[in-house]
């Protein structure tokens, strides 16, 4: 089996794999031909990003796996933090290849392969996570095979259009909802700090950086808005007496109604009156567009904000599982280069030239008064037993 970088010749095939993959899941495909024919048509500038550094210099990875020179798997990876301390396998796909003419087709387990290739190739990724359907029983057995364990289980709901307007008519009481820049970073990243438990902040280890947005980020959602239907809205409550931010939202609209409303809500565990508020401020937000929903997701730490809505009526879409792994890499030294290492250590002590003899042999305590019979000034010994005195 090989392993290689995705290739823009491998499209077709990918093709197939999704299509195989939604078949054994029993889905549409419809959304995920989409999405391939949309890398389709971007490919080239996505392959150009990726050769010099930039904020999207890792926008698409992807590594295939080929056997008998047919291709049978890919594994979509990404940085999940600008530090890139923390990786995410975004897709693992995986399809049925003959072995032999004839043989019936096996599925092999090529997932295990692919992204253990990944862990050995991607060294500044320290800690991997996933989110998976917590129905795919086959995805998770192999993220369990590959050592990843659960950090949380997230809910995403979707708020009906019906309901929007209801929760609009209310008057949201944030008197301090200021609009987000890159000054008030190190306060959305203390808010991040304190709403979730240490296991997943030491999993996600974000920091202010990853609040700041780029210039190439600003340039370009400056220019989005006048030729795609979706629209940005951003903003945070301060608290005056702590000085520090006690909620935020992220609101994602689409202004032509093709596609449901997409939000991403923080709030602080002690101010946890604000889901109203909040919500209210985002359903403001869409009185002016076409009656769309509007998607957001919970994790199991945050109990209040699942029962305030299904206070409200919304309705759980999916149920995911997200896990994470750590990984050492060995470092590997040839026996060489041990011993080339140690020899210029203890070069410094090693002797710069013979040592003279002494005269007297330190043996014994009375070796001071022992007497050399083969010095030349010392008497003989019969000479010794001739003395006349």
């Amino acid at each position: 089996m090989t392993i290689r970088p995705f290739q823009y010749r491998d499209l077709e095939d990918i093709d197939r794999l999704l299509t195989e993959e939604m078949e054994r899941q029993g889905g549409d495909a419809e959304d995920l031909k989409q999405e391939a024919q949309r890398l389709r048509q971007r490919y080239g500038l996505l392959k150009i990003l990726s050769l010099f550094p930039n904020p999207l210099q890792h926008s698409f990875c992807a590594y295939v796996a080929e056997l008998n020179g047919q291709l049978c798997g890919m594994v979509q990876v990404s940085p999940f933090n600008r530090t890139r301390s923390t990786w995410r396998v975004d897709r693992v796909l995986v399809g049925c290849v003959k072995l032999a003419a004839g043989s019936p087709p096996l599925m092999l387990d090529i997932g295990t392969q692919m992204l253990r290739h990944c862990f050995q190739t991607i060294w500044e990724a320290r800690t991997w996570i996933i989110e998976a359907d917590v129905n795919d029983k086959d995805t998770l057995a192999l993220y369990r095979h590959n050592g990843f364990q659960q950090l949380a289980r997230m809910t995403y709901w979707a708020i009906a259009p019906h309901i929007l307007p209801a929760l609009a008519e209310r008057e949201p009481d944030l008197p301090n909802l200021l609009p987000v820049s890159n000054a008030d970073a190190s306060l959305l990243h203390q808010l991040d700090t304190a709403s979730m438990p240490p296991l997943v902040r030491q999993v996600f280890d974000r920091h202010v950086v990853d609040f700041k947005s780029s210039l190439f980020s600003k340039v370009t959602n400056g220019i989005k808005p006048r030729f795609a239907p979706t629209q940005r809205i951003s903003g945070y409550v301060f608290e005056p007496q702590r000085k520090a931010a006690i909620g935020y939202f992220n609101l994602q609209l689409c202004r032509n109604g093709s596609q449901p409303h997409v939000a991403e809500l923080t709030v602080h565990p002690a101010y946890t009156w604000l889901y109203p508020e909040m919500l209210a401020q985002m359903a403001r937000n869409t009185k002016d567009l076409p009656p769309q929903s509007l998607r957001l997701a919970s994790s199991d730490y945050q109990s209040e904000r699942e029962e305030y809505l299904e206070q409200i009526g919304a309705v759980r879409m999916e149920h995911t599982l997200m896990m994470s792994r750590s990984v050492w890499h060995k470092l590997r030294e040839s026996k060489f280069a041990l011993d080339s290492s140690l020899s210029e250590v203890l070069q410094g002590f090693q002797a710069q030239r013979k040592p003279i003899p002494g005269r007297f042999s330190p043996t014994s305590p009375d070796a001071s008064n022992r007497i050399d019979l083969k010095h030349p000034k010392n008497p003989k010994p019969t000479d010794l037993f001739n003395d006349p005195l």
